[in-house]
């Protein structure tokens, strides 16, 4: 084994490697994972305005336009105006959002769960809970110039 890391190696098959994680992921979904990740944000967050929904997410304001509409639409998001400013409008949640949302956590979190305590030993378990931090920290950079 090495005693240097190949930066370029390393990010290429992390790559790979989260592609595979995510798809295998897909398939336990109910919802898409823009429409989970909106929902999981408003849960953990409380009340949106589309644009910052948009800049949390890091996706243009059209996009997230598109996905607040197909939530509404699905009755899992409601409207409302900003009373700061009425040209803005305000997401939050419905009963409903927290159903999907819940049960797609349940359908995603029960997989991996089990995956990860049958498939990993102890020390591969810490060592994934290691990787988890380190990714969360990669996932926080802003671009590079």
């Amino acid at each position: 084994m090495a005693d240097e890391a190949d930066p370029a190696l390393l990010a290429s098959e992390l790559r790979i490697a989260l592609g595979q994680l995510i798809r295998r992921l897909r398939v336990e979904h109910r919802l898409s994972l823009s429409h989970a990740a909106v929902l999981a944000r408003l849960d953990r967050e409380g009340t949106h305005s589309i644009s910052s929904l948009a800049a949390a997410e890091r996706i243009r304001p059209q996009s997230m336009a598109q996905t607040i509409g197909d939530l509404e639409t699905d009755g899992m998001i409601e409207r409302r105006p900003d009373p700061s400013d009425g040209r803005r409008s305000l997401v939050d949640m419905t009963a409903e959002g927290r159903r999907m949302l819940e049960e797609d956590r349940r359908r995603r979190v029960g997989w991996l769960n089990e995956a990860i305590r049958h498939e990993l030993s102890n020390d591969e378990q810490l060592v994934l809970m290691q990787a988890v931090v380190l990714m969360r920290r990669l996932a926080e950079l802003d671009a590079p110039p």
